[in-house]
């Protein structure tokens, strides 16, 4: 008997378990679709301590892939659906993919991604939503062959979600709090304890309305799916679809970032007073700083059901304030979780007193840590010591122990809760036969909090001008995800660099920051 599903089947078989823009499923369908997925996959040559990868959007198959993979042993890879097929091919190589789940309508990229020498060659591709060209199967067909009885030999397997670095490639995220081939009671307890901490009801429901290959859409919907929580999700956010869904489906508890509260906001004062939003009992929010305006507006209309944690696809969840605290202690990140403990760094080396800023370092109390896939150094770069790692970020502790933020210092852009790593699309834009040196940092936006922006230093015989703008977002556009597309580029006559090389991006970044309220 598997501990996962099959116990909230038999409790809770014809009752919804998960719903999208397609159709609902519930919990006894459920069980049977994941176990002969398992079945299947395992016929097709995929072993415990395997990796599969997920190219799709929000929908039904996610869920039922990312649960086969926790109860067969393999680590799951969440694939951002905005990439191109060359940051796609990378992935499924770089993370020894054996199986592909793909949605039809990113098809064609997963293709591109497989065709070619040298490409990554999964053992099967399937295909969901859609017909399947050939290599590809059918995922219906898939399952309609396949067993639905309980699979034998259940372990654990878990996600490895891939984040982008400073050294340009996306790095595989590989936390040791669930490790791969453990007896599955791990999961279940990792399960309970983030809907207990998070205030997350027993039975509720949750609403997914952000991408689910980002970490924390996982945490705020998967984890509570295995403590029995119905998953109600779309693809695409729309303000005014998820104040319908929320009544609709009488939502408990859902996850959102600061672009989507604005949007919301923006509603016109009809649909706004025809929402109730009653049901709601935890609405979580992070991945970006939170204008305290807004915030304040959303406590305002939704009530003191408005929470923000702190943290990132690496450490899990380091701090959490709840709506009434945060009203007490404005612009603060709450405090540290019971199983976190903190270090700010001074820039000399010596730990920070109250209020002093520093580097954030952190460590799990329970001995929890992570590594990035097939990357040591980079993983050492990111640790003080083993067990004490950093985001990267600065910030400081007051006397009452609450977490402010102040800057990051990794060189990194936060455009509508996505992490950006500037690195990656400077990478691209010297490769461009016009661009002698380029910069790329975020500057203020209105609605995402931050936007690309593009400075590049031109070879000689080339013309600065719109033209060659667009072409250079042109070029980005054919090796990068959209959202990493500069929105805007400077022509500047000389980059600052020190004579070491090193480039002093601040000189470009902070005229576009002066007389703003915040720095990040």
């Amino acid at each position: 008997m598997g501990e996962l599903i099959a116990p909230l089947a038999a409790a809770a078989g014809g009752e919804l378990a998960l719903a999208d823009d397609f159709g609902e499923t519930n919990w006894d369908a459920f069980d049977q679709r994941v176990n002969r997925l398992i079945h299947a996959f395992r016929g097709a040559g995929v072993e415990a301590g395997d990796s599969i990868a997920i190219l799709s959007g929000n929908r039904r198959e996610y869920y039922e892939t990312m649960a086969a993979g926790s109860q067969a042993g393999w680590r799951y890879v969440p694939i951002n659906w905005h990439w191109v097929p060359e940051e796609v091919a990378y992935v499924l190589a770089n993370s020894d993919a054996r199986a592909l789940v793909v949605e039809a309508r990113y098809a064609d990229v997963a293709a591109q991604a497989l065709a070619g020498p040298g490409a990554p060659r999964p053992r099967i591709v399937v295909v969901v939503g859609g017909p399947a060209p050939p290599p590809f199967i059918d995922y219906e067909e898939v399952l309609a062959g396949s067993s639905p009885d309980e699979p034998d030999a259940q372990c654990l397997g878990g996600p490895m979600f891939y984040t982008s670095g400073t050294t340009g490639r996306p790095k595989g995220v590989v936390s040791s709090s669930l490790p791969v081939g453990v007896p599955l009671a791990a999961m279940k307890l990792v399960g309970a304890a983030v809907a207990g901490s998070l205030g997350l009801p027993s039975g509720g429901r949750t609403f997914l309305d952000g991408p689910l290959y980002h970490s924390a859409q996982w945490a705020f919907s998967f984890l509570p799916l295995l403590a029995g929580s119905a998953v109600v999700m779309r693809h695409k956010f729309d303000a005014e679809e998820t104040l319908t869904v929320i009544d609709q489906y009488r939502i408990t508890n859902l996850h959102l970032v600061p672009t989507q509260f604005i949007r919301l906001l923006r509603v016109d004062a009809g649909t706004r007073d025809r929402f109730d939003g009653s049901s709601l009992q935890a609405v979580w929010h992070g991945a970006a700083p939170c204008s305290p305006q807004v915030k304040r507006q959303m406590i305002e209309w939704w009530g003191p059901v408005i929470h923000e944690y702190y943290g990132a696809t690496e450490g899990g969840i380091v701090t959490t304030i709840r709506a009434g605290e945060w009203l007490e202690h404005p612009g603060s990140l709450g405090r540290l979780q019971d199983n976190m403990e903190a270090r700010v760094i001074r820039e000399d080396g010596e730990v920070a007193g109250p209020g002093e800023e520093g580097q954030l370092y952190f460590r799990s109390k329970t001995g929890a840590d992570f590594e990035y896939h097939k990357d040591p150094e980079k993983t050492a770069a990111a640790h003080l010591e083993p067990g004490v790692f950093t985001f990267g970020d600065v910030g400081y502790l007051d006397h009452e122990g609450f977490l402010f933020m102040s800057d990051r210092k990794i060189d990194m852009i936060i455009s509508g809760g996505v992490n950006i790593y500037p690195a990656e699309i400077e990478g691209v834009l010297v490769a461009h036969p016009a661009v002698a040196d380029a910069a790329v940092f975020g500057i203020p936006n209105e609605e995402f909090g931050e936007e690309v922006k593009a400075a590049v230093e031109l070879c000689d015989g080339f013309e600065a001008g719109s033209t060659l703008a667009e072409e250079l977002a042109a070029h980005c556009r054919g090796h990068l995800a959209g959202y990493k597309v500069p929105r805007s580029v400077d022509f500047e006559t000389t980059l600052p660099r020190h004579p070491t090389g090193k480039l002093y991006k601040r000189l470009l970044r902070e005229p576009y920051w002066k007389g703003q309220e915040r720095r990040i």
